[in-house]
């Protein structure tokens, strides 16, 4: 019988219902290739791979190798507009000009959309940063990009602060932004509007570097089946790393929990 070493040590260990055979070693050739294409083979060219290592191996077949070796293909993170400036809804100035810096927390808040890519779509967040302790303070995620995702993050960032009035809330020109329903969302809280300039990201830089390294830091080389698991890794991100232990240079090397709470202290005494 024609079963290779590491074939027969897992008929020892699991018994009949093992994988046996020839399809060990292709299993094994599979995860090779994986890793060194750096996840970008899917089934049909996994199948090519393998017929010219001299394996008569079909699509479906290596499909279901790939299954069964735990791997996949890392869809490319395609790009993909978020917020649409391309509206005719009234916007604000930009009243920050750049300057992202403030000597306290809840005075100026920025916000913006990315999305993230799931084998059962696109998943987009939305989040509300603070220019003070550059903290994510409000988050919100959907399948859909709607003036609601929106709305949630900054509901979820104005209970959690409950800042003074006056504070400022910056974003882009975006549609979600720029729509009746958060303006007047934005009004109730007493917080002024300030828009970047059309189509200059870095009129919004600070939520785009918190983005950058969301993508590059935390998910970058993963692949997501559903948009719960993306949804649970991103919470454990912002959440449990981001803000708790994420070490950023513009507040003097601390993570925003503990550069807040040492003001809070500086403060009391």
């Amino acid at each position: 019988m024609r079963v290779s070493r590491s074939g027969f040590y897992q008929y020892l260990k699991y018994g009949s219902g093992c994988i046996l055979g020839s399809d060990i070693d292709l299993i094994s050739r599979v995860r090779q290739i994986h890793h060194a294409t750096r996840a970008s083979y899917g089934s049909r060219r996994m199948s090519r791979q393998l017929r010219e290592d001299g394996h008569d191996v079909g699509r479906y077949r290596a499909r279901s190798l790939m299954k069964k070796a735990g791997v996949a293909f890392k869809y490319r993170k395609k790009f993909k507009k978020t917020t649409d400036s391309n509206h005719k809804l009234p916007v604000a100035p930009n009243l920050l000009e750049r300057n992202f810096s403030t000597d306290r927390p809840n005075a100026v808040w920025c916000t913006d959309i990315t999305y993230l890519w799931t084998v059962q779509g696109w998943l987009y967040l939305a989040v509300i940063i603070d220019l003070y302790s550059r903290k994510v303070v409000g988050w919100a995620m959907s399948p859909r990009m709607k003036t609601a995702l929106a709305i949630e993050a900054l509901s979820m960032a104005f209970f959690r602060r409950k800042p003074p009035r006056g504070l400022i809330h910056h974003s882009d020109r975006g549609s979600q932004y720029a729509s009746q329903e958060y303006q007047q969302m934005l009004e109730s809280y007493g917080m002024r509007c300030s828009m970047s300039r059309k189509g200059d990201c870095w009129d919004n830089a600070v939520a785009e570097s918190f983005f950058h390294s969301l993508k590059t830091e935390w998910v970058k080389d993963s692949v997501y089946y559903t948009r719960d698991k993306a949804r649970a890794d991103v919470v454990d991100y912002i959440e449990m790393f981001y803000n708790s232990h994420r070490l950023h240079s513009f507040i003097d090397y601390k993570n925003p929990n503990d550069f807040e709470k040492r003001i809070d202290l500086s403060k009391a005494a």
